[in-house]
C-alpha cells in the first residue's frame, strides 16, 4: 500500500515530467536493448524480428527498460525535491541492467570486447553469453530493491502523527 503511495507522490507532483521522463527512459533503452540484441534493424528499412529462441530476453530486456524508466524518474524526484544525493542502488542497478541486456556474444560488441582486452575479452564474452539470462534477473532484482529503498525514503519524509488532534493542528 505504501508503495502506491509513494508513486502517487511522484507521479502526482508533476505528471507530465515524471510519467514523459518514464516513457522516454523506457522507449531509449528499449531502442537499445533491441538494437544489440539484433532484433531491431534499421536498414535497409525499419525491422523488427523476434525468434523463438529470443522471447525470454526479449521479455526481460523489456522489463528492464520499464525498470529503469521507473528508477531514474522516481530518483530524479527524490533528487530534485528532498535534496539528496545519486543512490547507489540507482548506479548498480542501472549499470547492471544496461551490461547484461546486450547479449557480447550475439552482436557485434563481443568482436570489439574480444579485440580490445584479447583473453581477457574472450572470458567476458564466454561469461555474459553463458550467464545472460541470470545476470538480467540479478539487474531486476537490483532495480527492485532501488525502487523498495526510495519508496522508503519517500514515505519515511512523509510521516503523521496519528496522535496529534485538530485543534492542535488547525488552531
Amino acid at each position: 500500500m505504501s508503495a502506491l503511495f509513494a508513486f502517487k507522490i511522484v507521479y502526482g507532483s508533476n505528471p507530465i515530467l515524471y510519467i514523459g521522463l518514464t516513457i522516454l527512459v523506457f522507449t531509449l533503452f528499449w531502442i537499445f536493448f533491441n538494437i544489440f540484441d539484433e532484433l531491431l534493424f534499421f536498414s535497409p528499412i525499419l525491422y523488427f524480428y523476434l525468434p523463438d529462441d529470443a522471447i525470454v530476453g526479449f521479455v526481460f530486456t523489456n522489463i528492464i527498460a520499464l525498470l529503469l524508466g521507473i528508477v531514474v524518474s522516481v530518483n530524479i524526484y527524490l533528487i530534485k525535491n528532498l535534496k539528496l544525493k545519486i543512490c547507489k542502488s540507482l548506479i548498480s542497478g542501472s549499470f547492471l541492467g544496461v551490461i547484461t541486456s546486450a547479449c557480447a556474444s550475439c552482436s557485434s560488441i563481443g568482436f570489439i570486447i574480444i579485440s580490445t582486452f584479447g583473453g581477457a575479452g574472450i572470458v567476458a564474452t564466454a561469461f555474459l553469453t553463458n550467464y545472460q539470462i541470470p545476470l538480467r534477473v540479478l539487474s531486476i532484482g537490483i532495480m527492485i530493491y532501488a525502487l523498495y529503498a526510495i519508496n522508503k525514503r519517500i514515505t519515511s519524509s512523509c510521516i503523521v502523527d496519528k496522535n496529534i488532534s485538530k485543534d492542535e493542528v488547525n488552531p
